[in-house]
């Protein structure tokens, strides 16, 4: 007995009723997906891996680059470092492998990272951006002059600021825009095909140590390679070398052709480390002596050890462009409606706010109608049967209203005894008319025998009335509003 109950309570389940507000126009169930900001990237770039790698959009050249390296070193790892290892040291492979990580650590690190893009300027930044260049121009036109520049100065020497019309940004100083990846690199050095992706400020270290550590490695296994074939020549003759190690060959013969433009490039990056530049500024001689004696590299630290310091080891800049951030899209404020209706979507708050405003507004109204004097109401046009003169009010009037609509109110209260309007008939002249008799008295009204009857003149105006039903409406009112 006690099993089947307790299976019964088993079977029945109660879902939760979710009470977390949501508006009538939006389902709770339906989950708003947002956009990551590299798919909406403005520029040519191609992300992976959900935007946590960045590249160039031609990247042919480096999968040349990546083929190169790991070929030349399997086969230096499959055909030479046995005999070397047996014959001379096995430490040959060690340090070989060192290198070739080091070299592939690096080489990754610097085609797949950002460069230091810069963030284009919003519609309006840029609207605000060009407002201030007519009024420094003097200009209210939408002309835009070609050649737009600012000045400011480093250390002493005066570097122009370029606009970018693309970013719509005055461009930084070191910066530009690279026209391959479509974006603003802040200290721009050049855009490397090898590597498949720009070098700026925040790659510039990985890259000089690529190419510094793929010098050490295309020398070490140029060299090994050499001292592998001497060896086997030595015992069985120089052809015979070859024909037993093949794939040496093919090694001798790249790194042969790849050694010179390697550490060609190694020292050329050297110098401009040394001397803290960068490889557009060498080029376009920014800062050369023959564009005047006074011409000088602002950015030099005053020796080559602190200009080393400063590039290879100083702080790491971070990412400005937020690349797998969220697009926000712009969220419309409601605003508070003006006829007492209260919008979809308005928070609880903006609701009670919006009904405190409507309750203020009608309460401001309504005391101002109160207070406007009764004077200026226009009496309510009842019909006489007899117009002489001195005839009083408590004959048998009849009103100018049709038969089932309310009567309106009079600058006089209604003070008719509630018996005499029961024994009173009306005309059969006018069937279809209420006599004021007739109307349905408000509330409160007066008993019979009171000093103000059917029998008595009742004015058609009197002021001490109108004042004290001035007085409690007002009253009323003020109370109405405390609530």
């Amino acid at each position: 007995m006690n099993l089947g109950i307790k299976e019964h309570m088993r079977e029945c389940e109660y879902s939760q009723i979710s009470t977390s507000s949501s508006t009538p126009m939006e389902s709770p169930h339906k989950k708003r997906t947002l956009k990551r900001r590299w798919e909406v990237f403005p520029g040519r770039n191609k992300f992976y891996c959900n935007g946590r790698i960045m590249m160039a959009r031609q990247t042919g050249v480096f999968y040349l680059t990546l083929v190169l390296i790991v070929v030349t070193s399997g086969l230096f790892f499959a055909f030479d470092c046995p005999f070397l290892a047996s014959t001379l040291t096995p430490a040959i492979p060690v340090i070989g492998g060192v290198l070739f990580f080091f070299v592939m650590g690096t080489l990754l690190r610097t085609s797949f990272s950002d460069p230091g893009v810069l963030p284009r300027a919003t519609d309006d930044e840029a609207a605000d951006l060009e407002r201030q260049i007519d009024t420094v121009n003097g200009t209210s036109t939408g002309y835009r002059p070609p050649p737009r520049t600012k000045e400011i100065i480093i250390n002493g020497q005066t570097v122009k600021l370029k606009y970018c019309f693309t970013c719509r940004i005055f461009r930084p100083p070191r910066a530009s825009h690279c026209s391959l990846c479509d974006n603003c690199v802040e200290r721009f050095d050049h855009h490397c095909p090898w590597v498949g992706n720009c070098v700026g400020k925040r790659n510039y270290r990985f890259f000089y140590m690529f190419i510094l550590s793929l010098s050490f490695l295309t020398i070490f296994i140029f060299s090994f390679v050499l001292t592998h074939v001497v060896l086997r020549s030595h015992s069985a003759g120089f052809l015979t070398a070859l024909k037993d190690s093949p794939a040496s060959v093919l090694e001798v013969v790249v790194c042969f052709f790849s050694v010179w433009s390697i550490v060609g490039l190694s020292g050329f990056h050297t110098y401009l480390i040394g001397s803290n530049q960068t490889t557009n500024e060498d080029i376009k001689g920014s800062w050369s002596s023959k564009r005047g004696k006074e011409n000088y590299n602002p950015y030099s630290h005053g020796n080559i050890f602190t200009n080393c310091c400063a590039a290879l080891c100083g702080p790491f800049p971070p990412s400005l462009i937020d690349r797998r951030g969220f697009v926000v899209p712009d969220m419309v404020q409601p605003t508070p409606p003006t006829n007492g209706v209260t919008m979809y979507g308005a928070t609880q708050s903006q609701s009670h706010m919006c009904d405190q405003d409507q309750c203020i507004q009608s309460t401001k109204f309504v005391l101002q109608a109160a207070a406007t004097p009764l004077l200026q109401s226009e009496p309510v046009a009842i019909v006489d049967e007899s117009s002489l003169p001195g005839r009083t009010l408590t004959g048998s009037p009849r009103a100018s209203l049709p038969l089932g609509q309310p009567t309106p109110p009079t600058s006089s209260p209604n003070l008719t005894c509630e018996s005499e309007l029961l024994g009173h008939e009306a005309p059969e002249t006018y069937p279809h008319l209420l006599t004021p008799e007739e109307a349905p008295s408000p509330p409160g009204m007066l008993p019979c025998g009171s000093p103000v009857g059917h029998g008595h003149n009742v004015p058609f105006y009197n002021p001490a009335n109108q004042d004290s039903l001035h007085e409690d409406s007002i009253r009323g009112l003020v109370k109405l509003s405390s609530v």
